[in-house]
């Protein structure tokens, strides 16, 4: 039997309880996609129809810290893309690579 419940880390990040996917990811489908509770079921067959109606319900009860967790996953993606198209990050990325 799938669980339902929302658990939190200690980080305040809230998880579809006993998996490991984050209730950020299922409603950044519902707002980045416009996709349905079915269409995500669809795409994510891993993940019941309870778990994202759960997910979901949490996002619209806890809809400040859930936006808030998306911005700072997104600058931390934002951050580490930047260091990666460092050209000085690169350069030394090359030169260990040849060093192999």
């Amino acid at each position: 039997m799938l669980s339902t419940y929302i658990e939190l880390d200690g980080q305040g990040t809230a998880w579809i309880g006993g998996i490991r996917v984050k209730v950020s990811e299922v409603v950044l489908d519902k707002l980045q996609y416009g996709w349905s509770p079915e269409e995500m079921h669809f795409q994510h067959p891993d993940l019941s129809l309870a778990q994202i109606h759960g997910a979901l319900t949490y996002y619209y009860e806890n809809q400040q810290a859930v936006d808030s967790q998306i911005e700072k996953d997104l600058v931390g993606a934002e951050t580490l893309a930047a260091r990666c198209s460092d050209p000085e990050f690169r350069k030394r990325l090359s030169e260990m690579k040849r060093t192999r």
